[in-house]
C-alpha cells in the first residue's frame, strides 16, 4: 500500500456537522525511526500526533500547535508540534520498564496536560490547560472541546507500528433541532469505528462504510509530513542564553560540546573555535573602532 500522509476534511451535506480524517505513514515512521518507544509509549505518543493534526486543523492559525503531557509517572514526557501547514514532530521520555498493555492512566496519572498556539514571531502564546479525565487521548481532547471550546467533539484515534491516524467529528455551534438529530446520529455512527479500519482503510472507503446513507462533502486532501524545526541558528541563540562563561566552562572540562535534538536526534557539535565565533559579537569594540 502507497504512504498515505495527509488530512482530509469533510462536511455532512445540509447539516452543522463537519469531519476529518487523518493518515500518517512516513510522518509517523519518521518519529519511530529515531527513537525505540516501548509500545504502549509508542501508542500514545501516534494517538497524540494523530489528535495534534486533526486540532489544528480546525484552527485558523499561523505558527505551531503544541501538545505536551508532563508527570512524575514512568512516562515524564510527550510532546507533539504540528506547524499550520502540517509539519510534524514528537518526542517522549518515560523511564524503567514499561508494560505494554500500559494506559494513559498508568503512564502519566494526574499529570500536566498543556496545549499551546505558538503564533511565533515573537508573538505571545495562548495556553491551555486540559484536565487528563477519561483514560484516553481521545476522551481527554473530548472534555477539554466540550468544555473550553463548547464544541462536541467525537475523536477516534489509533496507532501500530506503521501508522498514525484518527478521525474527528465536531458539532458546529448555532445548531437546529435538525442539526442535533442528524450529530446525534453521526456520532452513533462514528463510535462504530475499529481501529484496524481506522488504520487500514482508504479514506473513501472508511467514508462509505461509516456514512454510506449520508451525504458527504470530501474536499482535497492536506499533506503532512515530518520536519523538524531545529537549527544550528537556534541551537547558537540557545548557547548565547546561557552565557559565554557558562558555555566555556564546559569546554574547559571536554575538548568539545554535544547538543542533541530531542526531536530529530541531530547533534550539533561545538568546540573552542566554534564557541569563539558564537560570542565574537559580545566582544567589546575598543573605542574608536568601527564593527563590520
Amino acid at each position: 500500500m502507497e504512504p498515505r500522509d495527509a488530512l482530509y476534511r469533510f462536511l455532512f451535506e445540509n447539516t452543522a456537522v463537519r469531519g476529518e480524517i487523518v493518515q500518517l505513514d512516513n510522518t509517523w515512521r519518521a518519529v519511530l525511526e529515531r527513537h525505540d518507544y516501548p509500545p504502549a509509549v509508542r501508542r500514545i505518543l501516534g494517538e497524540l500526533m494523530a489528535a495534534a493534526a486533526l486540532l489544528s486543523a480546525t484552527l485558523k492559525f499561523s505558527g505551531a500547535l503544541v501538545m505536551q503531557v508532563q508527570s512524575n509517572g514512568p512516562v515524564r514526557l510527550l510532546v507533539v508540534e504540528c506547524s499550520a501547514d502540517l509539519g510534524m514532530r514528537a518526542t517522549a521520555k518515560w523511564d524503567g520498564e514499561i508494560p505494554d498493555t500500559a494506559t494513559l492512566t498508568d503512564l502519566v496519572g494526574d499529570g500536566h496536560f498543556a496545549i499551546t498556539l505558538d503564533p511565533g514571531e515573537g508573538k505571545k502564546p495562548y495556553q491551555g490547560i486540559v484536565a487528563l479525565e477519561g483514560g484516553n487521548i481521545a476522551a481527554v481532547l473530548e472534555n477539554y472541546m466540550r468544555r473550553s471550546e463548547q464544541l462536541d467533539t467525537r475523536l477516534i484515534l489509533a496507532a501500530d507500528d506503521w501508522t498514525a491516524s484518527g478521525m474527528l467529528l465536531q458539532k458546529l455551534p448555532g445548531v437546529t433541532e435538525h442539526d442535533l438529530d442528524a450529530w446525534n446520529r453521526i456520532d452513533h455512527l462514528g463510535a462504530t469505528l475499529k481501529a484496524e479500519e481506522l488504520l487500514g482503510l482508504p479514506v473513501y472507503a472508511l467514508l462509505r462504510r461509516l456514512f454510506g446513507e449520508e451525504t458527504v462533502r470530501l474536499f482535497d486532501p492536506s499533506p503532512v509530513c515530518f520536519r523538524c524545526s531545529c537549527s544550528a541558528e537556534r541551537v547558537g541563540a540557545m548557547l548565547r542564553m546561557m552565557g559565554r562563561d557558562e558555555v566555556l566552562a564546559v569546554l574547559a572540562e571536554k575538548s568539545e560540546m554535544e547538543v542533541r535534538c530531542e526531536f530529530c536526534n541531530q547533534v550539533y557539535r561545538y568546540d573552542a573555535i566554534d564557541a569563539g565565533q558564537l560570542f565574537a559579537t559580545d566582544i567589546p569594540t575598543p573605542a574608536g573602532a568601527t564593527r563590520h
